[in-house]
């Protein structure tokens, strides 16, 4: 029976998390659940799935969630806060943890998760991002097992899941739907609205996910990850886009050969993968007919219309701190975006300007990464009324 902490259950992988571990009461079992505000719905989640613990990120929810549950009835004991997200994350409460919580609030608990040697299904690509080095040492060091389940990076895993797999292999090209602007232009973005970026064509995602979707920076913060993951250069992490996102990933060997993971978009299938690896189980998600959906297309992607993807890789060239002050720089975008204070040409604009104005240094400590963070986010709330809607 693996024991699950569900970091971030009240999003939309967290969501298909508890899907999946319904489906297999006698194998898993959601042990612990969290959320950043949303008390309410925590709430309803512990009704459903009954865990032993319960955490609400802000510290001023606490009394608000010990009350709810001792209103429904429950066990479950109540937390607040990030320590005890961690704690509960490294500690006895739960052998697996899904890392589902949005942005850099999710790294200490993953960090923790990944030195106290849990299997770990890394959805908070924040994680690799702001500190891959950090994040890829406290797994081998930790003996953490850790599965990617962004579907991209879930396929790359399933065609080379170990070291030795990989032996031979040239580069890997990640798969990317083109967003909900595929194919229009430049000009045409000046006037999108919050509303229209998270209308994704194929996945159902939070909003700041669906917005980096839009800009194509999920595919550029995407590269990174699979850099630390997989340990390839950026100069052999390619990008298609594939608006059928049947295709989820595809390696490329020496020998010519190339394998591909395919599969309906549901993010379900990576989450069983998981939880069952290398075993295989149930996820509630269909087969893949191919007949039905007739075609499969690509095309490469347009850096000119969508520049966060070239300032990704470049921020990967760069390396040390510059990852973490392209992240930083992006999260803060995107929120002004998605409240109105910004258009959507505005996004990669601030994360460009953050990047040239917060020179790369070197990333050798958590706190260094955090200073980087912290100044990024500074440098770009301060810029953010010089890009005004």
């Amino acid at each position: 029976m693996r024991r699950v902490a569900v970091l971030g259950a009240t999003g939309s992988i967290g969501g298909s998390a508890l899907d999946v571990i319904a489906r297999h009461p006698a194998d898993l079992r959601a042990s612990v659940l969290s959320a950043g505000r949303q008390v309410d719905a925590l709430v309803e989640l512990c009704r459903q799935h009954r865990p032993d613990h319960a955490v609400i990120a802000a510290a001023e929810g606490y009394r608000a969630l010990r009350d709810g549950l001792r209103g429904a009835g429950l066990d479950t004991q109540a937390h607040a806060g990030s320590e005890a997200l961690g704690a509960l994350a490294a500690g006895e409460a739960c052998d697996t943890v899904v890392a589902a919580i949005v942005g850099a609030a999710g790294l200490d608990s993953t960090l923790a998760a990944a030195r106290a040697g849990k299997r770990l299904l890394l959805a908070n690509k924040e994680s690799l991002v702001l500190a891959g080095e950090l994040m890829t040492a406290a797994a081998r060091d930790g003996g953490a097992e850790v599965v990617p389940i962004d579907s991209e990076h879930n396929a790359i895993f399933q065609c080379v899941p170990t070291a030795q797999a990989r032996e031979g292999l040239r580069r890997i090209v990640l798969t990317a739907s083109g967003g909900p602007f595929r194919g229009r232009s430049r000009d045409t973005l000046a006037a999108a609205t919050p509303s229209e970026a998270v209308r994704h064509p194929k996945w159902s995602m939070g909003p700041k996910i669906s917005v980096d979707s839009a800009t194509l920076m999920n595919k550029g913060l995407e590269v990174i990850e699979a850099h630390h993951l997989f340990n390839l250069p950026g100069d052999r992490i390619d990008v298609l886009v594939h608006p059928q996102s049947l295709v989820h990933s595809l390696v490329e060997f020496v020998d010519g050969s190339t394998l591909a993971q395919l599969g309906l978009p549901d993010m379900r299938t990576a989450l069983a993968v998981g939880f069952g690896w290398p075993r295989r189980m149930s996820s509630g998600v269909a087969g893949l007919d191919l007949l039905a959906h007739g075609r499969l297309d690509f095309e490469a992607p347009d850096l000119e219309t969508f520049p966060c993807l070239r300032l990704a890789y470049a921020a990967l060239a760069a390396g040390g701190t510059a990852p973490a002050t392209l992240n930083a720089a992006n999260e803060i975008a995107v929120a002004a975006f998605l409240d109105g204070r910004i258009g959507f040409l505005a996004i990669p604009s601030l994360v460009g300007d953050a990047l040239a104005a917060n020179p790369a240094g070197p990333a050798d400590s958590l706190d260094a990464l955090r200073e980087a963070d912290l100044a990024a986010r500074r440098w770009t709330e301060h810029a953010l009324p010089r890009h005004a809607a």
